[in-house]
């Protein structure tokens, strides 16, 4: 089974090199990786050529203009040709038998969506004692989504793509891989998750995501404009975002 690695880079080159090492160690080896650089103003763009001048498997191409992760995505998805997509940031990892035990736990299970738990290291790549969907187990459906009763961490996450007719994210600067789970799990189908962490998610100072009061207005943008949820509904849900964002409950 193919899987196409689905990876958005911006000014990467403190962490491509030990994320692409994740890669290329895994035990399940027919993968591409489609990594679509967002105009880096450092050397992430000589630091790709060069391995895909080695590895056929890596297929880096470059935004014209900076667009942000989400265009960045679906360009890479978009060329995609795999019957699995994977999400991999330009800064996280995969234990080695990521795409192996998760395949496998899919094929056994005809999942359509799936999800791991996951790690946090920091910077240095040093583990902060920190895991998120640990206690889960079972499946998820859009409703459950909608308030949040997973976190489903983006580095975590396979498709299969003959599943759906729309893969691509929705154009938003934050929040994109959390509205494509929703608009997955629209169609009626539900995320199952793998019980063991396969996945290790970086905590960087300057990311989008850290700062947490921008990151809930683009979250509720994303139930108004997005999901077009009444305000009501839209407040309910919110709060559930809310909880479990601010007081790390779903860990």
């Amino acid at each position: 089974m193919l899987v196409s690695i689905i990876t958005p880079s911006y000014n990467s080159s403190p962490f491509i090199m030990e994320t692409y090492q994740s890669i290329v160690r895994q035990t399940h080896e027919n993968w591409e990786w489609l990594i679509t650089d967002d105009c880096s103003t450092d050397n992430s763009w000589d630091i790709l050529l060069d391995l895909a001048a080695k590895d056929s498997r890596i297929k880096p191409i470059k935004n014209k203009v900076n667009s942000g992760s989400a265009v960045s995505r679906n360009n890479s998805i978009a060329r995609s040709t795999g019957e699995f997509l994977a999400f991999l940031d330009s800064d996280d990892l995969w234990l080695p038998k990521k795409l192996e035990l998760h395949l496998a736990f899919m094929d056994k299970q005809g999942d359509d969506i799936s999800f791991t738990p996951y790690f946090v290291i920091d910077e240095q790549s040093i583990d902060m004692n920190q895991s998120v969907d640990m206690r889960l187990s079972g499946t998820f459906d859009y409703e459950d989504m909608l308030i949040k009763k997973a976190t489903m961490g983006c580095c975590t996450v396979m498709v299969r793509t003959n599943a759906f007719d729309d893969l691509s994210m929705p154009l938003i600067r934050v929040g994109q891989d959390y509205a494509l789970w929703l608009k997955l799990l629209k169609t009626g189908k539900s995320a199952s998750v793998y019980p063991k962490p396969l996945s290790q998610y970086r905590i960087v100072s300057n990311s989008i995501s850290r700062h947490k009061i921008k990151k809930s207005q683009k979250i509720w943008r994303v139930y108004r404009d997005i999901e077009k949820l009444n305000i009501l509904k839209a407040c309910y849900v919110f709060s559930h975002y809310a909880f479990r964002a601010f007081f790390k409950l779903n860990q």
